[in-house]
């Protein structure tokens, strides 16, 4: 196997792990910060593929690698909010938007993903510029909005959560 195939395989599912992972994690937003072990295990993995998307050859800068660095400076950000500040004040809804936003790129780069690599998805949108892929990237940020909104107005962490 070789190193390309090996990362792109890691990376690969990292990813999904991670996609999980912040599903579960937004959710217990909605229940005070439940679900610390996946919310750790999104956050670990949400910058460990961002992170492994720079080991791929260097060909210029791709939009994935544009993605990656804001991804990461929004981990950066709910990082500080989480250990720094324990989600105090207005840190509880940066840190719940910037969850949310969070797993909302690693969606983003997987819909691109899956419309470049599946063949039924490619052939309605050979260039990424046709309705269905507009479609789905669309519903996907208005669904990311939604759920951003209302958690960063509906957290409210439990006693001990945020230490």
């Amino acid at each position: 196997m070789s190193y390309l195939t090996a990362m792109t395989i890691f990376h690969t599912v990292i990813s999904l792990i991670a996609i999980v992972a912040g599903v579960v994690a937004v959710v217990g937003l909605f229940r005070g910060g439940a679900f610390r072990l996946w919310t750790n295990l999104f956050l670990v993995t949400a910058i460990v593929t961002s992170v492994t998307g720079y080991a791929f050859p260097f060909k210029g800068v791709t939009p994935g690698q544009v993605v990656g660095a804001l991804a990461l400076v929004i981990l950066a950000v709910v990082l500080v909010a989480f250990y720094r500040f324990h989600v105090a004040r207005f840190w509880r809804w940066i840190y719940a938007a910037g969850m949310v936003a969070s797993l909302y790129l690693l969606v983003f780069v997987g819909i691109a993903q899956a419309f470049q690599k599946i063949a039924f998805l490619k052939r309605l949108a050979p260039t990424g510029s046709e309705p269905p892929f507009v479609v789905a990237q669309g519903a996907a940020l208005v669904l990311f909005a939604v759920v951003g909104i209302l958690a960063a107005r509906r957290y409210r962490p439990e006693v001990g959560t945020a230490r």
